[in-house]
């Protein structure tokens, strides 16, 4: 069996819907907006470094997904998110903090190891660059917020991070969020992932493991106030036994499923 950073956050945050999605077969249907959208930039990025024109990759990305009838948050439209994409791609360029030697091999690596379970356990790595002339592993990201910036090195505590710093042996890291906002911003958080970190992962990977091929799939329940992330899971019509929630936000794709797309993306 092959697991991944995203299999194990399922698991963690409440069986039940891991055992829905990897076992079941549903997903979530793609229709947000912010999601393709996100995909459809981290594509420009690519193209980027590639030396080949983002903006043009960019419209190409988006346009697929313009009449696929997207949910839309706030104020979004898709002509609005393609504007504020332009402008982000334009600042980061300016910025010109970021440099990736090799872009055809160092961006969305991929990075396998063994368990000691027997199973395997991948990744896709975002980028392994530079950041100010200092060696790095890069992760990107689309918001519509910023992202807490303080205290320094609070992307150290960042699950994603430090399992990819786990999977490549890269103590420095960094993310980079591009902030759809009225006056875009790129943020440029950096950490360091201490060996400890590393190993308390490797410890929480192969006990999370365990868990799941013992067959328990208990319900994580969440709606007390103020923590209520029932409400906003997809699966929650299959909890509740509602077919009408279901079909307006599930699709069933039986199969297995790694989950390894949302990690191109999320």
């Amino acid at each position: 069996m092959t697991y991944s950073y995203t299999q194990i956050s399922q698991y963690l945050s409440c069986p039940r819907r891991y055992r829905y999605r990897y076992l079941d077969g549903w997903q979530e249907k793609d229709t947000r907006a912010s999601m393709l959208f996100g995909r459809a930039f981290e594509k420009a990025l690519a193209a980027l470094f590639r030396k080949e024109d983002p903006a043009a990759a960019l419209f190409e990305q988006w346009s697929a997904c313009k009449d696929m009838g997207l949910t839309y948050s706030g104020s979004d439209t898709w002509d609005r998110m393609l504007l504020q994409g332009v402008q982000l791609l334009e600042r980061f360029v300016q910025d010109n903090r970021i440099e990736i030697p090799h872009p055809n091999s160092n961006q969305q690596a991929q990075c396998s190891r063994p368990l000691s379970s027997g199973n395997d356990f991948v990744s896709y790595i975002d980028a392994v660059g530079e950041i100010d002339g200092t060696p790095c592993l890069l992760e990107w990201k689309t918001s519509s917020a910023r992202y807490p910036d303080t205290p320094a090195g609070i992307a150290a505590l960042d699950p994603q991070l430090v399992c990819y710093s786990w999977m490549t042996g890269i103590s420095e890291v960094a993310q980079v969020i591009f902030v759809r906002k009225r006056l875009v911003e790129v943020q440029y958080l950096r950490a360091t992932i201490s060996d400890e970190q590393r190993q308390e992962f490797a410890t929480l990977v192969d006990d999370t493991v365990r868990q799941i091929e013992s067959g328990l799939f208990l319900p994580h329940s969440g709606i007390r106030f103020p923590q209520n992330p029932c409400t906003t899971c997809p699966f929650i019509g299959l909890c509740l036994n509602e077919p009408g929630l279901v079909d307006a936000s599930l699709v069933r794709k039986p199969g297995v499923d790694l989950g390894l797309f949302d990690e191109l993306v999320y």
